[in-house]
This record gives C-alpha cells, sequence and structure tokens, in this order.
C-alpha cells in the first residue's frame, strides 16, 4: 500500500462504520488510537485504522512509539502508510497481518 491507495474517510464516516460519535472519534485521535489529516480542509482517517467495530488494535502502540521517537503526527501517518522495503510491505498491512512486534522494532531503530 502507498499512500496514494489510501482510502480516507471523514470523521462521521468513521463514526458511522464504528458507531461513535464526531466527539468520540476525535477523542481516539486525541488518544493516539487513530491518525488523520486534512485533505481538501475536511479531516480525514485511513479507512485502513478501522476493523470492523474498533481501530486496528496494535496501531496505537505503534503511532505511540513512532511520536516518542520525535516524529511529528504527519509524518508518523506518512510512515505508517508508505511501504517499506524492511516489512515487504506497509506497517499498516504488517500489523494488520499480526507483525506488529516487527513494525515496532523497525519504528524504534528510527527513532534512535
Amino acid at each position: 500500500m502507498t499512500s496514494n491507495d489510501v482510502v480516507w474517510l471523514t470523521v462521521p464516516e468513521v463514526g458511522q462504520r464504528l458507531g461513535l460519535s464526531p466527539g468520540q472519534v476525535h477523542r481516539l485521535v486525541e488518544e493516539h488510537s487513530l491518525l488523520g489529516k486534512k485533505i481538501d480542509g475536511i479531516f480525514r482517517i485511513p479507512e485502513s485504522f478501522l476493523g470492523e467495530d474498533e481501530p486496528v488494535k496494535d496501531v496505537r502502540g505503534t503511532i505511540i512509539v513512532l511520536l516518542d521517537g520525535g516524529f511529528p503526527p504527519d509524518r508518523a501517518l506518512e510512515w505508517i502508510l508508505d511501504h517499506h522495503d524492511e516489512l515487504g510491505t506497509s506497517p499498516i498491512d504488517a500489523i494488520r497481518q499480526g507483525r506488529k512486534t516487527q513494525v515496532r522494532r523497525v519504528a524504534q531503530m528510527l527513532a534512535l
């Protein structure tokens, strides 16, 4: 997955998908369970960060590793979505495949 292949959802779309209010979705962003960015003036969140009824479980820990390592949120979002040779895929896809430890190891090496 490259950031060009990302399906972006608005806060109301994320809320509808997860059964949450827009305020609850914003809280998930504040708590780093989700990341997003403004596209054409509207805040959007990658669909790949969502499970069936909640954010993908291990995304939050990876986001925190990146932020603690000095990544600004927009750069952390880009890193999670872009393909990385070390992983053979994007970090979000690796996380969805159950490879969070490998993803976080790569993220921690970048933060050093």
